[in-house]
């Protein structure tokens, strides 16, 4: 349908019309995405209307003048991301991916089929479509991360643009700027007022990421109503005060001023932008324009013909796009970003000629693929009764993966020197703006903001991973779930696993945090009982390209297991696995994980030489485990034996799986205390007596049966 492009009446209308708002095929662009916006949510009768309409024009000039993203390869590596931190405005982004005639991304690259058709848009929020409530990564082409719990985007685009600083480091040679790219995050009031984003600026501010840009939707409403009811700090002075460049644009409606912030950001070569952009919310729909009513749910048929009136549109055409503006957006955006990425894949050809090694690296990092002899310099660890401590152990086998896989990189939360996590060998480093070439990551005391970062430096390709005590795994739960829902493989190493910590209290010692971790769907959570089984756990970790892994260790030292006595530890990537048995059906079966496994081996020495037949089994990952076939878990736990104890220094939840009916769990049943770690042993029944007395009584069952 052919809708006139002209300036026309707009003087009700503030900031369009003037000498600054959008006019022509622009305006007639913009409009559509809003009214594309506006048709979605109210087929769905659910979602989020007005943002679309406010912030159109700035995604618009973004996109259409400024944004390198080829619409026909959406993964191009040197492409701009742009990341949607408000995603509960996802009809903005899918409109624009569906005017661009973004490709979907099959499993050998872009194929002819559009990412976002029209049908899909008319699809959004039901079942299996292409478009849900927010997006969500690798499930629609063209979106970077999977948004929607606000701050997460902003604080997932800092590790962005730290990766892009690191590649830049590591690969851009002379006459070959691979790595330019730039991140743009569009966020808003809620981002703002999350933690996690604060975090996150704070971190952009402090390395200098001047390719990083902010777009703040000052819409001043959230659900309950306007921010003055809960927010009303200078969000520009604190950026300001983080080492942000701040710009100011009074009117989203005022393209030139967009355009010039954006050329003014462009600028900027030694801090990040915050772009802060005053907005109306429901912009254009007469009566709720500007109220919390435009914000999260439909607008209302009245209501969106009398906005679609105000636009100059149509009011009984729904799910319209004019003739012409699929067209503009091939002709500006497409032809601009299709000749920028020839031009870098005719570079990357040349690059792959003058240094093969590097261009090698790139390869496996774009196909999920490590180098050769990754694992070789993993060492074994001999039979030691004293042994030592799981995390002290990790940072071993860490750094001999490290110096084999060049883009493993990442840190702690001002905690490294606790949960040895920094590589040490020469030319590691530390990444700060003065050297981003650096692989130990600081994150100061931000677990929050360290997962989201972690998870955008996945999400452009590097391995990375984030430590910290087990307990502090709270303030990072939310991007520990959104890596298994996105399917990246972060590592996290998380120490001081137990009451073992000892005199610090319960504040300090995880109770909980195991079972909470494992019920993630997607996560592995690994918890080695001795050194070999943390270099094993390290094996499986870096061979994961789709779940991210949870290391658990310990701070107190933990005895190497004599493996030429016991089970060998390679057993881990099953998940569990026989470490110690007797000839014949056992009588008993003792399960531990970490540090309690020690324990069931002692008693079972001494089960044994009471003649009772007993099976250690060590159970490092119940997710591992519960992959194998029926076949193979009936051998290592054999449903004809009944007596089991399960031995572990957390939260019992889970473990009836295991035990079944009258089996016993030593476990905890309440939060631990200030002692020695000794005391807390004897206190909680973490004793050789008491798993001893439990296994002899369990052992029993088997008899009466």
């Amino acid at each position: 349908m052919h809708i006139m492009a002209a300036d026309g009446d707009t003087a009700a209308r503030p900031g369009a019309g003037t000498s600054t708002g959008p006019t022509g095929i622009d305006k007639l662009c913009i409009d559509t995405i809003r009214t594309l916006s506006m048709d979605a949510v109210q087929k769905a009768k659910s979602g989020h209307p007005g943002t679309p309409m406010a912030m159109a024009p700035v995604a618009y000039t973004l996109w259409q003048d400024r944004l390198r993203f080829d619409p026909m390869d959406p993964t191009w590596p040197n492409r701009d991301r742009f990341v949607l931190s408000i995603g509960h405005a996802s009809m903005l982004l899918y409109s624009l991916l569906h005017l661009s005639g973004t490709r979907r991304i099959g499993e050998h690259g872009p194929t002819q089929q559009e990412a976002v058709s029209l049908d899909d848009i008319k699809q959004f929020r039901q079942l299996s479509s292409v478009t849900p409530g927010h997006p969500e990564y690798s499930y629609t082409s063209g979106v970077e991360t999977t948004t929607g719990p606000l701050g997460q985007g902003v604080a997932n685009s800092v590790g962005m643009a730290m990766a892009q600083r690191w590649f830049e480091t590591r690969y851009n040679q002379p006459g070959f700027e691979l790595y330019t790219y730039r991140v743009y995050a569009l966020c808003g009031d809620g981002d703002m007022m999350e933690g996690v984003a604060s975090e996150a600026a704070s971190t952009a501010g402090h390395l200098g990421l001047s390719n990083l840009v902010w777009i703040y939707d000052s819409n001043r409403i959230t659900i309950e109503g306007a921010t003055s009811l809960a927010f009303d700090e200078d969000v520009g002075a604190r950026f300001a005060s983080y080492g942000w460049h701040v710009i100011h644009v009074a009117d989203a409606n005022d393209t030139a001023a967009i355009d010039a912030a954006l050329t003014e950001a462009e600028g900027v070569t030694d801090r990040p932008t915050f772009i802060m952009v005053h907005s109306v919310i429901g912009y254009g729909a007469p009566k709720k324009q500007g109220t919390r009513e435009a914000h999260g749910e439909p607008l209302g048929d009245e209501e969106i013909k009398a906005a679609k009136r105000f636009y100059g549109w149509p009011e009984d055409e729904k799910f319209l796009v004019p003739d012409g503006v699929r067209e503009e957006f091939s002709k500006r955006m497409g032809a601009r970003s299709a000749n920028l990425r020839s031009l870098w894949m005719g570079k990357l050809a040349e690059y792959r000629k003058s240094y093969p090694a590097l261009a090698a690296e790139l390869d496996m990092m774009d196909h999920h693929q490590l180098p050769d002899g990754w694992d070789k310099a993993i060492p074994e660890f001999p039979a030691d009764a004293k042994g030592l401590a799981s995390r002290d152990s990790s940072q071993k086998v860490l750094n001999a993966i490290a110096q084999s896989v060049p883009w493993l990189i990442g840190g702690a939360a001002d905690l490294a020197p606790s949960t040895k996590s920094n590589l040490t060998f020469p030319g590691a480093n530390s990444f700060e703006r003065d050297d981003y070439a650096g692989r130990n990551l600081h994150f100061g005391i931000r677990e929050h903001a360290m997962g989201s970062i972690c998870n955008g430096l996945a999400l452009a390709g590097l391995r990375s991973y984030a430590s910290g005590f087990l307990i502090f795994s709270d303030y990072m739960k939310p991007p520990i779930r959104l890596a298994a829902i996105m399917e990246l493989p972060v590592i996290y190493i998380f120490t001081h696993d137990s009451i073992g910590v000892g005199e610090d209290g319960p504040t300090h010692q995880p109770v909980e945090q195991l079972v909470a971790l494992r019920s993630i769907p997607g996560l592995i959570v690994l918890r080695p009982a001795d050194a070999n089984e943390v270099a094993e756990c390290w094996r499986v970790a870096m061979k994961q390209h789709e779940k991210p892994v949870a290391l658990i260790l310990s701070r107190q030292a933990l005895p190497t297991i004599d493996r030429s006595k016991y089970g060998a530890a390679s057993g881990v990537d099953r998940g569990a696995y026989i470490v110690a048995d007797s000839d014949g059906t056992p009588d008993v079966i003792l399960m531990g994980t970490g540090s309690e496994l020690t324990l069931c081996l002692g008693a079972h020495d001494a089960l044994q030489a009471e003649g009772v037949k007993s099976r250690v089994v060590s159970m490092p990952s119940w997710e591992l485990f519960e992959s194998q076939d029926d076949t193979y878990k009936n051998e290592v736990l054999p449903h004809s034996v009944l007596g089991r104890v399960a031995v572990e220094q957390a939260a019992v939840m889970g473990w009836d799986r295991y035990i079944g009916w009258g089996g016993q769990v030593i476990g905890m049943h309440t939060f631990g205390a200030s002692a020695p770690a000794g005391d807390l042993h004897k206190k909680f029944g973490f004793t050789p007596d008491k798993v001893l007395e439990a296994a002899r009584s369990q052992a029993k069952r088997r008899a009466a049966a």
